[in-house]
């Protein structure tokens, strides 16, 4: 198979690759997508064809409060095993018990939260079981915010319920760090960085002293699994790596409409990119790979794409 790279700010005349630092090699793993049209979390094994018989996992909420799914991660607890965590933005986030059931529904959810205002990102702090969500415009707060969520027990999510909500200007993202002990948020023209506090209901997020300053309004937010001490953002204009102890960036790939973006540890990387047209013109029905084939599912508007891991790093 040709390899293609995906280009920098030089090239852009192929936007849809980007330089690697180093070559990647082909990898097996599997991709979780928010689907839009059909609303669904739906998981294939990223050199497959993305069709309905190729479906590894699924997740399907319905509508409402459900509507436009917009991110999706895997977590490990010590509870349950494999959890999804899911947030759409018609207003609810959520924990999926992940079971051996290849398509599952509503009735699979551990825990709903509804923190409104156009939730983006939902991330969970390991150890404590707290949970903080990105949402992005009005709701609980003018202008975008982070709720934290915090519960009586830590093995059980439904007893999680609201503690502290935060002022943060379109907050699209958020991402726990295990290494620095962070909890990074973005938003926008800002990545900053927030020490978690406290266990139960007294978990509270404070301002680290550290940010790193961003050029537009701050989109997707992921980690380096080539480096742990690195992180990829995109914001209005293009995909940066970021070193989380220097706080400098990198221009990855100056482009706009990045909706998703992630590197494997193959060095792979996976995005989605808004084409602006369609049933959902922020969405597009394809995912690309910087080595393997892009995957494209005719009628469907992706929004995020992850690499399907509990890691965190």
């Amino acid at each position: 198979m040709k390899r293609r790279t995906f280009l920098g700010a030089a090239a852009l005349a192929a936007p849809a690759s980007l330089i690697l630092s180093s070559p990647a090699q082909a990898a097996v793993y599997s991709v979780a997508t928010t689907e839009q049209v059909q609303n669904k979390i739906l998981v294939w094994d990223k050199d497959s064809a993305f069709t309905d018989a190729n479906v590894q996992w699924s997740w399907s909420p319905g509508a409402g409060g459900w509507s436009n799914l917009s991110d999706v991660r895997f977590r490990s607890t010590a509870s349950f095993g494999e959890v999804c965590l899911v947030a759409a933005s018609g207003g609810n986030v959520g924990i999926v018990d992940k079971t051996t059931e290849q398509h599952q529904e509503l009735n699979d959810l551990l825990w709903t939260g509804t923190p409104g205002g156009n939730p983006h990102a939902i991330e969970r702090i390991p150890d404590i079981g707290a949970i903080v969500t990105a949402s992005s415009s009005d709701g609980l707060l003018a202008g975008g915010y982070l709720c934290v969520y915090g519960p009586t027990a830590v093995s059980n999510p439904s007893t999680l319920a609201r503690v502290q909500t935060i002022a943060f200007k379109g907050a699209h993202g958020v991402l726990w760090d295990p290494t620095l002990k962070h909890l990074w948020a973005v938003g926008d023209k800002m990545l900053r960085a927030y020490n978690v506090t406290g266990t139960y209901r007294n978990t509270r997020l404070v301002y680290a002293g550290k940010q790193v300053t961003l050029s537009g309004l701050g989109h997707d937010l992921q980690p380096d699994y080539t480096d742990k001490g690195k992180l990829f953002v995109t914001d209005t204009y293009g995909a940066y790596r970021v070193d989380t102890a220097t706080l400098t960036k990198e221009t990855v790939l100056a482009e706009g409409s990045l909706k998703a973006w992630s590197r494997h540890s193959s060095g792979e990387d996976i995005s989605v990119k808004a084409d602006g047209v369609g049933a959902k013109t922020w969405g597009s029905p394809t995912v690309r790979f910087s080595v393997g084939a892009d995957r494209t599912r005719t009628g469907a508007e992706f929004y995020k794409a992850r690499i399907h891991t509990t890691a965190f790093e």
